[in-house]
């Protein structure tokens, strides 16, 4: 789990701003939205992800999460990989993200923007 003053790099709109991990697999991290939410699509700036789960939950305490993707992202050596990575029909208060593998032992996550 992160916490919050790295959250906020990850749902900045920056790129150049990043929450880095610690080395070890899986790593999560979870946004709340201030009601429920319809979503279409989520998209993802990171490096050196593999592979990611995106689970949700309609709960006000985020419990309950139940999985709505998988995604394997391929590598792109140098540069952040970019991953759009459709939900249509989804409503949640909660997502969460967790990456179960990376290209390397750390990885970071530049940006993450969720569209309705």
């Amino acid at each position: 789990m992160i916490t919050l003053s790295w959250l906020k790099n990850i749902i900045d709109d920056n790129t150049a701003t990043f929450w880095m991990s610690t080395g070890m697999f899986p790593q999560e991290f979870i946004i709340r939205f201030a009601e429920s939410m319809k979503i279409a699509h989520v998209t993802m700036h990171c490096y050196n992800v593999k592979t990611l789960k995106i689970e949700k939950s309609i709960s006000d305490d985020a419990t309950d999460f139940e999985p709505i993707s998988e995604k394997e992202f391929e590598h792109i050596e140098g540069h952040l990989q970019t991953n759009n990575i459709p939900l249509v029909g989804t409503t949640a208060t909660h997502l969460r993200f967790i990456v179960t593998s990376g290209y390397e032992h750390f990885i970071s996550v530049h940006r993450v923007s969720v569209g309705g």
